[in-house]
């Protein structure tokens, strides 16, 4: 049984200098409290207790290669010596920007940026300026960054949340008002007869989408859906923005776009891009991408396409082959089919659902989500101890039902985990509703 007291001492004393101890929200949260690690290697973690861990987090969906890859390492080592930043072009970003281009079936000409919160608003300034329109339509549950503008019924209660037919935009955070989201409009997913009905009435600039819906849930577009939205776009003059910040290079090598078949007109790219480092890419239609270049449309930033994380995420590129995604496919979907089968040994009723190398965990639900509302009548708190017992033993995992799976999460760590899972699994299961 792991304990974590290093952890809190430090993250106690440190909070006199850093807000709440941490530097993103986000790392709030744990029942063990935010945790303080020393180094990484491979599919563990290992914190400042002494600690081993498997590591499920996977830097939030950024870690596609695990902890140390020596391929990463190497070329960040070879382009430090180089230079840092230039303030200027490097032959490393074009190389980066033709792998991607090459790979991804919506990507005629690129920029670079340096987040995911970034590169979504650059998207939905280039669909603004290109269609002369202001409305954005985004869906429940989908996320699209931490700025005002956009982080809007990201995880709202459904006692806020309104009419599924008209749903309410709720905020995110204290400090939002109403006058952010002008210009904003929140749907249903999965609901394409609502997509047809909003978009018919000519004013909408950009549908913005997670093509999988991975920030809550593991989520799945119904058949025909994604072509379905992608028609009426066409149809009425609107932009079709993929939001492929967590799919992208985790669905596969050409993105949740290639395993769907389904190309938009403008797609983002982050976490799993650069296997950790600081990389964003817009992606997109070359004429609506030369705006940038051409058509009056800003889009700047400093460390855009600083060489460093340029060499990471050439040599992340270069690892994500097919056979890669083939190999460690077979570890996440083990990984998957065994939580399974102990949930339905232990008597535990979940939905396990999702992809090889990104699954979710719903407790409670009989059935698989089809949308933010479905999810939100899982256990919420029942997966929170569940995820609390599993990190006692050694096992860390997203308290929110998300599971990271890298290409380090070879067999005897597949094995490993599925120990811990049984007998946290026995812990939580007399707690739970039957």
């Amino acid at each position: 049984m792991l304990k974590f007291e290093e952890s809190a001492r430090i993250i106690a004393s440190e909070s006199r200098y850093v807000a709440g101890g941490v530097n993103s929200n986000f790392r709030l949260g744990m029942g063990h409290g935010p945790l303080v690690f020393t180094h990484g290697e491979g599919a563990y973690l290992y914190d400042v207790d002494g600690n081993k861990i498997i590591d499920y987090y996977c830097g939030m969906g950024a870690m596609v290669l695990g902890h140390s890859p020596a391929g990463v390492q190497a070329a960040v080592k070879q382009q430090v010596e180089k230079g840092i930043l230039f303030a200027g072009q490097s032959p490393v970003e074009y190389e980066a920007a033709r792998i991607i281009c090459e790979r991804i079936p919506s990507a005629e000409r690129l920029r670079f940026g340096s987040s995911g919160s970034e590169v979504a608003q650059a998207a939905m300034r280039l669909t603004r300026a290109a269609t002369g329109r202001r409305t954005i339509v985004k869906f429940e549950g989908h996320y699209h960054g931490w700025f005002d503008n956009i982080l809007w019924s990201t995880a709202p209660s459904l006692a806020d949340a309104g009419p599924a037919e008209d749903p309410n935009l709720v905020q995110g955070s204290k400090g939002q008002s109403m006058a952010d989201a002008e210009g904003l409009d929140v749907l249903q997913w999965n609901d394409l007869a609502a997509v047809e009905a909003r978009l018919s009435r000519g004013d909408v600039a950009a549908v913005l989408m997670e093509a999988a819906m991975c920030n809550q849930g593991a989520i799945s577009p119904m058949p025909g859906y994604l072509e379905g939205v992608q028609a009426a776009c066409r149809k009425y003059g609107t932009i079709l923005i993929f939001d492929e910040v967590i799919t992208g290079f985790r669905l596969g090598q050409k993105g949740a776009q290639g395993r769907f078949n389904v190309t938009p007109d403008l797609s983002i790219f982050a976490k799993a891009i650069a296997n950790g480092f600081p990389v964003a890419a817009i992606v997109g239609r070359a004429d609506l991408m030369d705006m940038f270049a051409t058509g009056g449309v800003l889009h700047g930033g400093t460390f855009n396409s600083q060489p460093v994380p340029m060499a990471a995420m050439v040599a992340t590129q270069q690892a994500l082959t097919p056979e890669h995604y083939e190999r460690t496919s077979v570890y996440g979907t083990r990984l998957r089919e065994g939580i399974k089968s102990i949930f339905a040994e232990t008597g535990i009723k979940a939905q396990v659902t999702g992809y090889e190398l990104m699954f979710h965990i719903g407790f409670g639900l009989d059935a698989p989500a089809r949308n933010y509302r479905d999810l939100a009548h899982a256990d919420k708190a029942g997966y929170a101890r569940f995820a609390q017992a599993l990190l006692r033993h050694g096992v860390r995992v997203l308290e929110r039902g998300a599971w990271f799976v890298s290409s380090e999460h070879n067999d005897d760590v597949v094995d490993k985990t599925l120990e811990a899972v049984r007998v946290a699994a026995r812990e939580v299961a007399p707690t739970l509703p039957a």
